[in-house]
């Protein structure tokens, strides 16, 4: 494939993925206009966040089989119009039980559109080399809470949040779904695992039966807190004594160093998903730490939004690129998609979880949450290079020529 045909497919998946994230990240803006026009609590208002995941990671795997049967592209283009149908259903709750089915719905569309989504469909056109392309589409994906806090909050405050939902649907029926059937190119074939294809280059023997629950639980830690603080940032920095205002400004800052990381890490380098991970795993808890020691001073806001935002970044790419390391293009959608179900479990749970504890015990008692988890993602990702070194070295002495 040319690059300018590569540039153009990074395009349509970085605007759909924009647009997907966007829309969606609603609580953490509105979530007290939810609250007080539908007639619940705030926990309960991000809490449909949480639905929204429960049902991504469910769905994952039946819409994983789909990918591989009908390809990502025709399945995210039907998850287009399901999350229109989601917007239109949440534009018209006015109890717990639409607003609710909304974000069901919502979960749904995710799992055929959101990340996942379009990570298999960058593999099935690249594969092993798709490392590169994943990374370069979240260069820009990363800046969907900077594009659209603001936006939202502007909409919201203009026209009221149903109308704001109203829109939303007709950019997901009106851009992401033409995007999707005239935008990207149709697969060639199926993705399957062909005896010819079981061992690939990267990887001359079995896959050692650690790395799976190791990738799986340090993926899943980080994803609880970076789906927590994503959803909790702003209501944690109003908290620590920082006006609306100010706040959502701070809280908008992290998708820009989100994607300034993701810059810097993709052209400063070609290094692998691991070694990206391990990066940002040490660099995670000093960033609550500079928050925790240094409270609502201005210093430590800023240090900890710098650290965070640039050392998230890098995750979310190592996210989606440390299984390229141990598996081939097959295994990756399978993979993927055994991980979505414990990773969305688990960052469904946080915004509930950080935002009652927020509510009940202050912010450094969600800080030193966050700092516990993102030390044991950094045990776990050491402990699964260590693995992976030593299984490297094994190969390379077993394909040495003896004399």
């Amino acid at each position: 494939m040319n690059n300018k045909k590569l540039l153009f497919i990074l395009f349509v998946l970085a605007v759909t993925q924009v647009i997907g994230w966007g829309t969606i990240s609603l609580p953490a803006v509105i979530g007290d206009q939810f609250a007080r026009d539908i007639g619940i609590s705030l926990p309960l208002a991000f809490a449909g966040s949480t639905t929204m995941l429960v049902v991504t990671g469910f769905t994952a795997l039946p819409v994983g089989r789909a990918f591989v049967t009908y390809g990502a592209r025709l399945v995210m283009a039907a998850g287009s119009v399901v999350g229109a149908i989601a917007f239109l259903v949440l534009a018209a709750a006015h109890g717990p039980l639409l607003y609710f089915l909304a974000w069901v719905i919502i979960g749904i569309s995710g799992a055929a559109t959101l990340s996942t989504a379009s990570y298999v469909y960058l593999n099935e056109i690249a594969g092993a080399a798709a490392t590169r392309p994943i990374g370069g589409m979240l260069l820009v994906t990363g800046l969907s809470s900077s594009i659209f806090w603001p936006i939202t909050a502007a909409l919201s405050g203009s026209v009221g949040w149903r109308a704001t939902m109203l829109i939303y649907a007709a950019l997901m029926i009106f851009v992401c779904f033409p995007l999707y059937v005239f935008g990207l190119p149709a697969r060639n074939a199926p993705v399957q695992k062909s005896a010819a294809a079981a061992a690939p280059a990267h990887q001359a023997a079995p896959v050692h039966r650690a790395v799976f629950p190791l990738l799986l639980s340090a993926i899943t830690i980080n994803g609880f807190v970076s789906w927590g603080m994503s959803s909790t940032i702003i209501q944690l920095l109003r908290a620590m004594g920082l006006d609306n205002a100010y706040a959502i400004q701070l809280g908008s800052l992290l998708g820009i160093l989100q994607v300034t990381a993701r810059g810097l890490d993709f052209f400063g380098g070609r290094r692998d998903g691991l070694t990206t991970g391990l990066i940002a795993a040490f660099v995670l808890p000093v960033s609550f730490l500079v928050l925790l020691i240094g409270g609502a001073a201005n210093f430590a806001v800023i240090g900890f939004l710098a650290l965070y935002g640039m050392a998230n970044g890098i995750m979310t790419v190592a996210r989606a690129t440390m299984p390229l390391v141990f598996y081939d293009q097959a295994d990756y959608a399978r993979t993927v998609s055994r991980i979505a179900l414990p990773q969305n479990l688990a960052s469904a749970a946080a915004p509930p979880i950080l935002v009652s504890v927020l509510i009940q015990f202050g912010g450094d008692a969600v800080l030193t949450i966050a700092l516990g988890c993102t030390l044991a993602s950094l045990a776990l990702l050491g402990t699964l290079t260590v693995i992976h070194r030593r299984t490297m070295s094994l190969r390379q002495l077993a394909a040495e020529p003896r004399t």
